[in-house]
């Protein structure tokens, strides 16, 4: 199964939260939709689209027939929808009387265009896949939702760093499909700067490697894509509790080359240059007046993709009109980046929120 450097680093990171606490284990029901003739937003097509997703919980239908608590959960940059049902993040919140109940909601990961068992370059197509960015992947999941599961209204957006990002495409979009939206770790400009110097210099360390041969190649280009997931595990780390988990030179290297050796295992080259190149055109900065939904926008202050001394959230939460920022201060539980995972941080933040745009009866 494909699991990305910034997914991996966020579990691995999560993982030592969790150790004490023993949290049911979720699996959901799987699902495929199809669409056809998808066409993406750099005019390319596609006759055959798959989308997979997991589901957990049952749909409750109004006095008019429609679905009214359906939550859209989304996952990170090279994730899929296992990815969040991580004990860190499902734990605290799908259990009985947690913020997200499975008893009382309805839960729909997605995985994403070119990611997991979706339609993706490393099923056959290569380099010839579509290029596709963030709004064909909301694109492809509002399709889901109103033809695959009959599901016109989202009680819910949720989203963790790619997700996060999505959320701000939801609200935007489609600014009447949701009560509320959560984005967890992202910034609502173009990704510029250093983060997309590091997916620039990631997708460049695989397209030199000689054995990708234009992605055309029958063994993985190791070497590109190891010197690309190194250039992503040190943006996805926390500088306290590398220090803390890794005191030594020699816990440390071991750490890394552990890493890195699972990670040319499990990662396809083609699909990491799509889905690190997926944000290039993203920016909902123009348009935040549109997000009408209620948000509750979270960052981490340890967060080394979404630096806080930027100070972008702050000010730009300001032209959301029900929007609030959170800026989670460094303490023993965050995790860098990975904090978008650890839900007992933040969850109160999530309670708030649906508490306050609990739809009027």
């Amino acid at each position: 199964m494909l699991k990305s450097i910034f997914v991996a680093v966020a579990l691995a990171t999560a993982a030592c939260a969790a150790a004490q606490t023993p949290t049911p284990h979720y699996t959901g029901v799987p699902r495929d939709y199809i669409a056809h003739d998808f066409h993406f937003s750099s005019g390319e097509s596609i006759p055959t689209l798959k989308l997979h997703y997991l589901t957990l919980g049952t749909p409750h239908h109004n006095a008019a027939g429609h679905v009214d608590n359906a939550v859209l959960v989304l996952h990170g940059t090279g994730g899929d929808a296992h990815s969040l049902f991580n004990p860190v993040f499902s734990g605290p919140l799908f259990g009985p009387g947690e913020p997200l109940d499975i008893t009382k909601y309805f839960l729909i990961f997605p995985d994403d265009i070119g990611h997991g068992e979706s339609s993706k370059p490393s099923d056959g197509l290569h380099m010839k896949f579509p290029h596709y960015d963030y709004d064909d992947m909301v694109r492809s999941q509002h399709l889901m939702l109103l033809e695959g599961l009959n599901v016109d209204h989202l009680r819910l957006v949720i989203g963790t760093s790619m997700g996060c990002m999505q959320s701000f495409v939801w609200g935007e979009t489609y600014p009447d499909f949701a009560d509320a939206l959560m984005p967890l770790a992202c910034n609502a400009v173009p990704l510029a700067g250093r983060n997309r110097m590091m997916r620039y210099m990631a997708i460049e360390n695989i397209e030199r490697d000689p054995a990708w041969k234009n992605g055309e190649y029958t063994t993985e280009p190791t070497e590109g894509v190891r010197t690309a997931a190194e250039m992503i595990l040190i943006m996805g780390l926390a500088p306290l509790q590398s220090q803390k988990n890794f005191p030594t030179p020699e816990a440390a290297e071991k750490n890394v080359d552990s890493y890195l050796d699972h990670a040319v295992k499990v990662d396809d080259a083609n699909d990491m240059i799509y889905y690190l190149d997926a944000s290039r055109d993203y920016d909902p900065s123009k348009n935040l007046g549109k997000i009408t939904a209620p948000m509750m926008w979270v960052n981490s202050a340890d967060d080394f993709v979404n630096p806080p001394e930027l100070g972008l959230a702050q000010q730009q939460v300001k032209q959301i009109p029900h929007g609030k920022f959170v800026l989670l201060p460094i303490t023993d539980d965050t995790r860098g980046h990975g904090t978008h995972t650890i839900a007992k941080i933040w969850k109160d933040y999530l309670v708030e929120l649906l508490k306050e745009s609990e739809p009027k009866p």
